[in-house]
């Protein structure tokens, strides 16, 4: 019990420490790029891998219910992911349903990715080439990513990279904060459409 409490001690404080550090600039200038993409009916295109997958398909309810931004993820199709990877293979899906998608400059990208990919070391090449994709079309490229921000960190038109706090807690720590900055951008009141259900049903 004793060692229990004392890493939830650690995490938690972990946790405050990032919270400190992240970038409130980075985040402020996604929030703008989605207000304006919104404006313009642009589409939103959520892509990640593991805990990242499951966000975007959390995040896409969000940000159609509650900002109204017409929004999708390609992990929702587990049919057609798995046939293109089973057909075609691992690195090459999200680019061919981004392209079967007719994404175009109006559009915009939003990664989820711990590493933010690396083709090198072939680290997460789908989220690589599809924000590679991305860029060539003129979509608008946003993410939260990990470690140092990968390829999606270093090209992103705005990106949150979660400081690494300790190096032994990266991927919960960065999925953890994926959540939470999703959240926080879908409940600002400039992106923010519909209340939720609990924080509504109080007024």
């Amino acid at each position: 019990m004793g060692n229990q409490t004392l890493f939830a001690e650690q995490y938690l404080a972990e946790s405050k420490t990032i919270i400190d550090q992240i970038d409130r600039n980075a985040i402020e200038k996604m929030t703008v790029l989605l207000v304006n993409l919104r404006n313009n009916n642009g589409r939103l295109f959520l892509v990640g891998v593991g805990g990242g997958a499951g966000h975007a398909g959390h995040a896409v309810n969000d940000f159609r219910k509650l900002a109204g931004i017409e929004s999708y993820s390609p992990s929702d199709n587990v049919s057609e992911l798995t046939a293109r990877t089973n057909d075609e293979g691992w690195d090459t899906t999200y680019e061919a349903w981004l392209k079967v998608s007719h994404l175009n400059k109006n559009d915009m990208l939003f990664v989820f990715s711990v590493g933010g990919g690396d083709l090198k070391k072939n680290i997460s090449p789908n989220i690589v080439r599809a924000v590679s994709y991305a860029k060539t079309v003129g979509a608008s490229v946003i993410g939260v990513v990990g470690r140092d921000g990968g390829y999606t960190g270093s090209v992103a038109d705005a990106c949150v990279i979660v400081p690494t706090v300790n190096k032994d807690m990266v991927t919960p720590h960065t999925e953890s904060f994926q959540a939470l900055i999703w959240h926080l951008i879908v409940s600002d009141p400039r992106m923010q459409l519909m209340s939720n259900k609990w924080e509504s049903s109080t007024k």
